[in-house]
């Protein structure tokens, strides 16, 4: 198949006889390629021998691969648009927006997402299966074979195998749907050179095409990037070949397929139909998308849909009243874009430009809230839809060692990463919008007396207690030697790779007894719980404070109550009947006090019982002393 090459510039492109000659290369320079996975189109990009970034189009001189799979009765599997010419015909078999089943459970999947031909099953692992007639897949195994054909496409036009790729994810994915990522690019027989955040490729592409707005490449940025079915907000700083990502932010469930779906409602409301079958729907769909992208470049759009008796009725559907159906799902980016400009300490007017990314920044409302919102025009002189897999070709063949230039490339994670304390508290040990790649320590000891053996729970989110953050993993670290209540000495590590994956080890000090585990979440965990959780800490952030405070109080109780409990075993014979009688009586005070809410009055119950047994302390350090010199000389202490 020959292939041709689409250029990152507006309106150029090879000729045929000119695709040899482009890609030619030195043999010192590596085979590599960005891949932007998208939920509608994905891509593929390299370097040309002029050292740009250009996308590597098929035989019909198209870039973008619809990223739809169809699996066909007889076995036969088609990809892109051969496959969207069967979704009609066959919706239940034809499955598109598979980015947005990466690493979910089929309980995560609301009605609020929208109605699907597809069906959809529990799968092993906790991630959603999908049911394409007698078989089932997962939509890693979809993503795989769209990925298997954008390879294919590379390496004829590379003229040979690649030595690996660099693929793009939104910044706002979690573990679960990173690793669903690596694992389909695995799948389809690629090295994933790293996984890359799409806004960060985005601000690469820009900052190396020199755009006059930038000053020299200098300067800070927002990169608003809305696609098929994600939204992420980067704030990133561009300085002397470092791309800094000072913020991130965003909501892995909001896309272009939302404002398909409430054309969708629209369409259905008018044409009576409540619980239209699966080859209506997918008719629906298509109108739908069709209706928005005229409605992108035209104030009106006529759209042709069927009935269950087979006729055919139009409807015409104006841009104010699509605007209208939209509004809110466009404005609701707007909080993570001012929680993104608060996390990086900068307000609009710090901004030098708005980049424009994904193929929804397309619909003219979009464009005119984001120059609202951040006061200044956005940028769009690159292809929005190709933005991302030109930045990621850029990426690839600076770490497979072509590129001549140098850059660095600093992403942050999106959420905190901590483990469980006692009291079921979150001990954060890595902040939200931390660079990465990053390594943090912390120290930890043991609350009980001849504790051998620690839980550790590790756990994602911005929330106080365990129970309103995500849990990551859990891992045991057994061999701590037996010794009393805070001697033992635990590290605990978190490291976070430059695809965004953590690894945690413990390890007792005195011994050097360790355990390491890769934090390999199982799938099916909530994307958009990520934008739910930082809304919740806004909202909760006093609450969660109390209710933290009122946990560390309790647990420090029960240290008190365990130290008095030991020592009156030990030591209790020094105490006359009504000073044991005062001192069980502080003690009960304080374990009824640690029962309830009110978190001042069980310090006030510890200091009381630390009163109560000051004399008893003293008593009991003064036999300590008598026992240790019994025997002995003065001259013996030196």
């Amino acid at each position: 198949m020959d292939l041709l090459l689409d250029i990152a510039e507006p309106g150029q492109s090879l000729k045929p006889h000119e695709v040899r000659e482009s890609l030619e290369r030195p043999r010192h320079r590596q085979r590599v390629v960005g891949i932007d996975l998208g939920t509608t189109f994905s891509l593929v990009a390299a370097m040309d021998v002029e050292g740009r970034p250009v996308c590597i189009v098929d035989a019909e001189g198209h870039s973008a691969l619809p990223s739809i799979v169809h699996y066909a009765a007889d076995g036969t599997l088609l990809v892109g648009a051969a496959a969207q010419a069967q979704a009609l015909l066959h919706p239940q078999q034809t499955i598109s927006s598979v980015k947005r089943l990466m690493g979910r459970g089929l309980a995560e999947l609301s009605t609020g997402e929208g109605q699907t031909p597809l069906q959809l099953l529990d799968g092993e692992g906790g991630m959603v299966r999908i049911a394409v007639g007698e078989r089932t897949v997962s939509p890693v195994e979809v993503s795989a074979e769209i990925l298997k054909v954008l390879k294919q496409r590379a390496e004829e036009a590379l003229d040979g195998p690649l030595y690996g790729a660099v693929v793009t994810v939104p910044a706002y994915f979690d573990d679960a749907q990173r690793q669903a990522t690596k694992d389909a690019a695995r799948l389809a027989g690629l090295e994933v050179l790293r996984l890359v955040n799409e806004p960060t490729a985005a601000a690469l592409a820009y900052g190396l095409d020199a755009c006059p707005e930038a000053d020299g490449r200098e300067g800070l940025f927002a990169i608003y990037d809305l696609g098929g079915g994600t939204f992420d907000i980067s704030i990133l700083k561009l300085n002397k070949g470092v791309f800094q990502v000072l913020a991130t932010g965003g909501n892995s469930r909001l896309g272009g397929d939302d404002f398909d779906q409430r054309l969708v409602d629209h369409l259905l409301r008018v044409s009576g139909l409540v619980d239209p079958d699966p080859h209506l729907l997918q008719a629906y769909r298509q109108a739908a998308r069709q209706a928005k992208e005229t409605l992108s470049a035209t104030e009106t759009a006529s759209v042709t849909v069927p009935l269950p008796d087979g006729t055919l009725v139009q409807h015409t559907i104006d841009r104010i009243s699509f605007e209208a159906w939209i509004h809110d799902l466009i404005h609701s980016t707007g909080l993570a874009c001012r929680r993104a400009m608060k996390d990086a300490g900068v307000v609009a007017a710090d901004l030098r430009g708005v980049v424009l990314v994904g193929g929804s920044t397309r619909v003219p409302l979009v464009r005119r809230f984001v120059a609202q919102l951040f006061r200044c025009e956005p940028l769009c002189d690159l292809d929005p839809d190709q933005v991302v897999a030109l930045g990621a070709a850029h990426q690839a063949d600076l770490l497979a060692g072509n590129g001549e230039t140098e850059l660095l490339l600093l992403d942050v994670t999106p959420l905190s990463l901590g483990l469980e304390t006692m009291g079921e508290l979150v001990e954060k040990i890595i902040p939200r919008n931390t660079p990465i790649p990053t390594a943090r320590a912390q120290d930890f000891t043991t609350f009980k007396d001849g504790q051998t053996a620690m839980a550790i729970h590790v756990v994602q989110g911005e929330r106080e207690l365990v129970s309103q953050c995500r849990s990551l993993a859990r891992f045991e670290l057994r061999g701590i030697p037996p010794m009393v209540a805070g001697a033992a000495r635990i590290r605990v590590t978190f490291r976070v790779d430059a695809d965004g994956l953590l690894t945690v080890s413990a390890r007792e000090e005195t011994t050097g007894v360790e355990q390491v585990v890769v934090v390999k979440p199982s799938y099916g965990l909530s994307d958009g719980q990520i934008e739910q959780m930082l809304r919740d800490a806004l909202a909760h952030g006093a609450e969660d404070m109390h209710l933290r405070l009122l946990n560390e109080a309790r647990v420090e109780a029960e240290r008190v109550l365990n130290a008095v409990g030991a020592a009156l075993k030990q030591d209790g014979d020094l105490l006359a009947e009504q000073e044991l009688k005062r001192i069980k009586a502080a003690a009960l005070r304080l374990w009824e006090s640690a029962q309830g809410e009110d978190q001042e009055r069980i310090n006030q119950e510890m200091a009381q019982l630390d009163r109560e047994t000051a004399f008893f302390a003293q008593r009991r350090m003064d036999r300590s002393v008598q026992a240790a010199m019994a025997g002995r000389h003065i001259a013996d202490f030196g």
